[in-house]
């Protein structure tokens, strides 16, 4: 395997790369840049791949095809995931904020200073030995419906995920992106009954992404609500396509960030979750993928469902929308659910 024999160089000689496989396919993408320079994106006019922090106003670092060494290579992978990581439990202190956080959130919004807001936290685990090739193999293995990566920049660090949401996948003027929303545990021999709760939080984003599109976008076209399998867990999804107006617009910066990982109005959840937060997402819950690798295609996801790799700990970041229907206990849960997406393959 070409892509795991360069990875493991890449990573030895502190050179920067990201290995990606889209959901639902087999061929495996690598870029690998051929200096440790920190590239960056100003207007996604670039070829690359592109690495953006949730804060739009940061800068957003790209590989550029260019100064890199592609490799597509397909890759199957068999066998069981076999965590070894046993029940970490999220410290006492750590849910009490968390919870006292979320009741702050639905008092804000009783008192209509915001219609939601996603709040998340940050989970720390000792990974001694972290075998980086070993941990994508795995990632690859269990995550078929997600776009799985891993990321190295030594200037920024080693990221991993598998995240469930395309973000925006533009080819010329055409355009797709979905409002992911709402979420339970996968039950087996359960059937799946959405409350209310979940499909208005889930309404509230496709609501605001077509709002948002309708002064650049010519035909826009919303798909019915489906129920979409990520991993342990199951969400609500909407389908949004349409075309782009001119090839030139800020397509990109109209979208992100999304209600789906900022909240409602856009600017007041925005400022509620810097307030609240005690710790910096970074570039959890930005977005990430193919940036005019070919013909004008991109192909990008929210990064959700990931980790950050250092200092022999690996860093899980989980969160959750809140709205005035929410439950404290119950969305503290949720954060647990989604922290086994990449516990279980620790």
């Amino acid at each position: 395997m070409k892509i795991v024999k360069q990875i493991e160089e890449s990573f030895q000689q502190k050179l920067p790369f990201v290995a990606y496989r889209k959901p639902k396919e087999s061929l495996v993408s690598g870029l690998f840049q051929k200096n440790d320079e920190v590239f960056f994106t100003s207007d996604f006019s670039e070829s690359g791949f592109v690495f953006a922090p949730f804060d739009a106003e940061k800068p957003k670092i790209l590989i550029p095809k260019e100064q890199s060494e592609f490799i597509q290579e397909t890759i199957t992978i068999s066998g069981e995931v076999i965590s070894t990581i046993k029940n970490v439990n999220s410290d006492i202190s750590e849910k009490k904020e968390h919870l006292k956080m979320i009741e702050k959130a639905i008092e804000a919004i009783n008192q209509n200073k915001i219609k939601k807001v996603v709040l998340s936290r940050k989970e720390e685990i000792d990974v001694l030995d972290f075998n980086i090739v070993e941990v994508f193999k795995r990632l690859l293995l269990k995550y078929n419906n997600a776009m799985v990566y891993v990321w190295y920049h030594p200037a920024i660090g080693l990221w991993l995920g598998a995240t469930p949401e395309t973000f925006l996948k533009i080819d010329g003027k055409e355009f797709t992106t979905m409002s992911l929303a709402g979420t339970q545990t996968l039950k087996k021999d359960k059937k799946i009954v959405w409350k209310a709760k979940e499909i208005d939080e889930q309404q509230l984003v496709t609501d605001y992404i077509v709002d948002s599109l309708s002064n650049i976008c010519d035909v826009i076209s919303i798909a019915d609500r489906e129920t979409s399998i990520a991993g342990n867990l199951v969400h609500l999804k909407t389908k949004i396509s349409g075309n782009i107006k001119d090839q030139n617009s800020k397509l990109i910066e109209k979208l992100h960030p999304t209600p789906a990982v900022c909240g409602m109005p856009l600017l007041a959840s925005k400022e509620f979750i810097k307030e609240n937060e005690i710790y910096k997402r970074t570039y959890y819950t930005g977005f990430l993928g193919e940036l005019n690798i070919e013909n004008k295609k991109s192909e990008l996801f929210v990064n959700l469902r990931c980790m950050k790799v250092e200092n022999n700990k690996a860093i899980i970041f989980i969160g959750g929308g809140i709205t005035k229907d929410s439950i404290p206990e119950k969305e503290w849960e949720e954060t647990i659910a989604k922290a086994q997406t990449m516990k279980s393959i620790l």
